[in-house]
């Protein structure tokens, strides 16, 4: 297998659940660093293989994954498996972390993490070997935190419609009705009933550890959002960011008119319609730590 492939891996969690990813070398020489790609919630890792591709040809080791659940690390029958929202970041991305320790990944260790990507790092126990993160929308769907203009439409079908189907199935059958991919009933539960305060759908001896994991996270993070992101607004990513309290924080508030668009959305920027904006713009924080959008940015807390 070639760079521009990956290559196929497994990634074996402390509780003894697989999952299936690709690794992408830097095409060209020696590393630069290591990033591995967050997915968002009910999203195949398979749609950020460009991007992968993209910056292993820009001289990045690229790591790309599925959680449990999801995609190649989906189980034969997804009702009954009981995995949760949380298993992502505290058991598979804490897995991801442990599999690039043990491997000797090049440094600087790179996180571009979407939506709830951006969010799960704080979970892991490992998430202190990592260096400098990139979150692209990243929040955990409150739905106090949707657009105003159609948080009642959002709410009704994430929050009400998610959660029946979900009884009703046994998991949510999000591909069947064209809502992202299927989720075991325990991601789709935790998104249908959580509420502004995180720590909080975990049982109460849990709050305070989860609460110091994310306070541990000491890499700097670039926060990006979009103006027409309907989930990815401010105040979701401002509410994300509120838990990385030992990290240097900066948000980065893009609008679709700085690329020539009408439109991204929460989605959008990972499209390789933006090889040539947002991509090449995110080289220079995973290289150099530096804020390639500094007209937009303000630190946080300001």
């Amino acid at each position: 297998m070639t760079g521009n492939t990956g290559q196929a891996l497994e990634i074996l969690c402390r509780d003894g659940v697989s999952l299936h990813g690709h690794w992408w070398p830097a095409t060209d020489g020696a590393a630069a660093g290591t990033v591995v790609i967050n997915p968002a919630t009910g999203v195949l890792a398979r749609y950020y293989h460009r991007y992968a591709r993209f910056l292993a040809g820009h001289g990045f080791d690229v790591l790309t994954y599925d959680y449990r659940g999801i995609g190649a690390s989906r189980p034969g029958r997804l009702a009954g498996c009981r995995y949760r929202w949380r298993d992502w970041g505290e058991l598979d991305f804490d897995a991801v972390l442990r599999f690039l320790q043990q491997r000797q990944f090049v440094a600087p260790l790179l996180v571009v993490g979407h939506s709830v990507g951006g969010f799960l790092p704080g979970l892991a126990e490992s998430a202190p070997l990592i260096d400098r993160m990139l979150t692209v929308g990243a929040q955990y769907a409150w739905c106090g935190d949707y657009v105003a203009r159609r948080r009642l439409q959002l709410l009704l079908k994430w929050h009400v419609a998610m959660p029946l189907l979900t009884l009703l199935y046994g998991y949510f059958p999000g591909r069947r009705f064209g809502w992202l991919e299927d989720l075991p009933a325990g991601v789709a539960n935790e998104w249908s009933f959580r509420g502004p305060r995180f720590e909080r759908s975990h049982p109460r001896r849990d709050r305070e550890s989860v609460l110091a994991r994310m306070a541990a996270v000491t890499a700097p993070i670039l926060a990006v959002t979009v103006a027409d992101d309907e989930f990815g607004t401010q105040a979701a990513i401002r509410r994300t960011l509120g838990y990385y309290t030992g990290a240097r924080r900066a948000v980065a508030a893009l609008k679709p008119s700085d690329y020539g668009r009408e439109e991204i959305g929460h989605f959008g920027l990972f499209h390789d319609s933006h090889a040539a904006g947002f991509w090449t713009d995110s080289l220079q924080w995973l290289r150099y730590g530096r804020d390639p959008w500094p007209h937009a940015t303000v630190a946080w807390p300001p």
